[in-house]
């Protein structure tokens, strides 16, 4: 992961586009990829959807989607200094203590 955040970082710097990685920026750029990710299953239902990657041409545009949402994540998180990792499982965390499974020992 942190390797791929370099490469983001690294590329961006090349290209002297860090003036434009605010929190800001990069949350709203998130936000637009995230919206293309859901165009492309707007109007499927929910077998066709299940489908999606069994054809080429869509399976393409899904994976891109799914890289582009997560380089803007990567270089929001490199930003603001978040590990995303590390926020993943502090939230997996919290969210077994917060729905703990029915019948579990610890009800």
């Amino acid at each position: 992961m942190a390797e791929l955040q370099k490469r983001l970082a690294d590329f961006a710097a090349a290209r002297d586009w860090g003036q434009y990685h605010t929190p800001k920026n990069l949350a709203a750029a998130l936000s637009v990829e995230a919206g293309e990710l859901v165009e492309i299953f707007q109007w499927l239902t929910p077998e066709e959807s299940a489908r999606i990657m069994a054809e080429p041409e869509s399976a393409h545009r899904v994976t891109d989607e799914v890289a582009d949402v997560l380089a803007y994540l990567l270089q929001f998180c490199t930003v603001l200094g978040v590990d995303p990792l590390a926020a993943l499982a502090a939230k997996i965390e919290r969210n077994e203590r917060r729905f703990p499974v029915p019948g579990d020992a610890g009800e």
